[in-house]
Protein backbone atom coordinates (compact mmCIF):
# COMPACT_ATOMS: atom_id res chain seq x y z
CA UNK A 1 0.00 0.00 0.00
CA UNK A 2 1.16 3.45 -1.25
CA UNK A 3 2.15 6.28 1.87
CA UNK A 4 -0.52 8.64 -0.15
CA UNK A 5 -3.22 5.79 0.32
CA UNK A 6 -2.77 5.61 4.22
CA UNK A 7 -2.46 9.28 4.56
CA UNK A 8 -5.59 9.41 3.05
CA UNK A 9 -7.37 6.46 4.93
CA UNK A 10 -6.10 7.86 8.15
CA UNK A 11 -7.31 10.92 7.44
CA UNK A 12 -10.88 9.70 6.62
CA UNK A 13 -10.76 7.23 9.27
CA UNK A 14 -10.35 9.95 12.16
CA UNK A 15 -13.68 11.83 9.99
CA UNK A 16 -15.38 8.72 9.68
CA UNK A 17 -14.61 7.51 13.24
CA UNK A 18 -16.11 10.57 14.80
CA UNK A 19 -19.26 10.56 12.37
CA UNK A 20 -19.61 7.03 13.17
CA UNK A 21 -19.42 7.47 16.77
CA UNK A 22 -22.51 10.35 16.15
CA UNK A 23 -24.61 7.92 14.04
CA UNK A 24 -24.56 4.75 16.17
CA UNK A 25 -25.25 6.51 19.60
CA UNK A 26 -26.30 4.66 22.43
CA UNK A 27 -23.71 3.91 24.53
CA UNK A 28 -20.54 5.45 23.51
CA UNK A 29 -17.22 5.33 23.75
CA UNK A 30 -15.17 7.66 24.37
CA UNK A 31 -14.28 9.89 21.39
CA UNK A 32 -10.85 8.65 20.64
CA UNK A 33 -11.89 4.65 21.04
CA UNK A 34 -14.80 5.97 18.08
CA UNK A 35 -11.64 7.48 16.15
CA UNK A 36 -9.58 4.55 16.26
CA UNK A 37 -12.21 2.25 15.46
CA UNK A 38 -12.91 4.77 12.28
CA UNK A 39 -9.45 4.42 11.39
CA UNK A 40 -9.86 0.68 11.34
CA UNK A 41 -12.99 0.60 9.89
CA UNK A 42 -11.81 3.25 7.00
CA UNK A 43 -8.70 0.67 6.32
CA UNK A 44 -11.28 -2.37 6.23
CA UNK A 45 -13.63 -0.59 4.04
CA UNK A 46 -11.10 0.64 1.79
CA UNK A 47 -9.02 -2.74 1.41
CA UNK A 48 -12.20 -5.45 1.10
CA UNK A 49 -13.87 -3.50 -2.25
CA UNK A 50 -10.14 -3.08 -3.38
CA UNK A 51 -9.74 -6.80 -2.98
CA UNK A 52 -12.69 -7.76 -5.48
CA UNK A 53 -11.47 -4.92 -8.03
CA UNK A 54 -13.60 -1.77 -6.64
CA UNK A 55 -11.36 1.26 -6.43
CA UNK A 56 -12.87 4.21 -4.03
CA UNK A 57 -9.84 6.40 -3.57
CA UNK A 58 -10.30 8.22 -6.13
CA UNK A 59 -14.15 9.65 -5.58
CA UNK A 60 -13.91 11.15 -2.07
CA UNK A 61 -17.61 10.87 -1.45
CA UNK A 62 -17.47 7.21 -1.95
CA UNK A 63 -14.35 6.80 0.15
CA UNK A 64 -15.97 8.34 3.11
CA UNK A 65 -18.94 6.65 2.70
CA UNK A 66 -17.16 3.07 2.76
CA UNK A 67 -15.10 4.30 5.80
CA UNK A 68 -18.39 5.68 7.53
CA UNK A 69 -20.26 2.46 7.20
CA UNK A 70 -17.31 0.37 7.97
CA UNK A 71 -16.28 2.19 11.12
CA UNK A 72 -20.26 2.36 12.21
CA UNK A 73 -20.57 -1.77 11.58
CA UNK A 74 -17.43 -2.20 13.92
CA UNK A 75 -18.78 0.46 16.46
CA UNK A 76 -22.04 -1.63 16.45
CA UNK A 77 -20.88 -5.09 16.27
CA UNK A 78 -18.17 -3.93 19.60
CA UNK A 79 -20.90 -2.78 21.09
CA UNK A 80 -23.15 -5.94 20.48
CA UNK A 81 -20.29 -7.94 22.21
CA UNK A 82 -19.54 -5.56 24.80
CA UNK A 83 -23.54 -5.69 25.60
CA UNK A 84 -23.81 -9.60 25.89
CA UNK A 85 -20.52 -9.65 27.81
CA UNK A 86 -21.98 -7.18 30.64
Amino acid sequence: MRIERIVFWLIIGVVSGWVAGLIVGGSSFEIPVDILVGVIGAFAGGWAPSRLGIKFFSDPIASNVVAVAGAAILLLGIRLVRSVIS
